[in-house]
């Protein structure tokens, strides 16, 4: 499984632990990801993601799962979501 959220397309960073004697070791600074249930009232389906706490956040606040496809950018979303978008989009138009 790939350290990556499928909403948001956060990702792993790469920086240093930095000591009080200002010694470099290198470090990564992981996306807090879990798997979450979202459901598609368009489809009528539900969706377990792996997803970033800004993710669901994001989602929250657009009010439905189905209206933050809508308006996210297709560049950050996961292969299998641009399909569902996709879909979304065609069920709505």
């Amino acid at each position: 499984m790939s350290k990556k959220c499928e909403l948001t397309g956060k990702i792993p960073l790469k920086g240093h632990n930095v000591s009080h004697a200002n010694n470099k070791t290198k470090r990564k600074f992981e996306p807090n990801l879990k798997k979450v249930k979202f459901k598609s009232d368009i489809l009528k389906r539900n969706l377990r993601l792996t997803v970033s706490n800004a993710g669901v956040r994001s989602v929250d606040k657009k009010g439905s799962f189905d209206e933050f496809l809508r308006s996210v950018k297709s560049k950050y979303l996961s292969l299998r979501l641009k399909k569902l978008k996709k879909s979304i989009t065609n069920k709505t138009a």
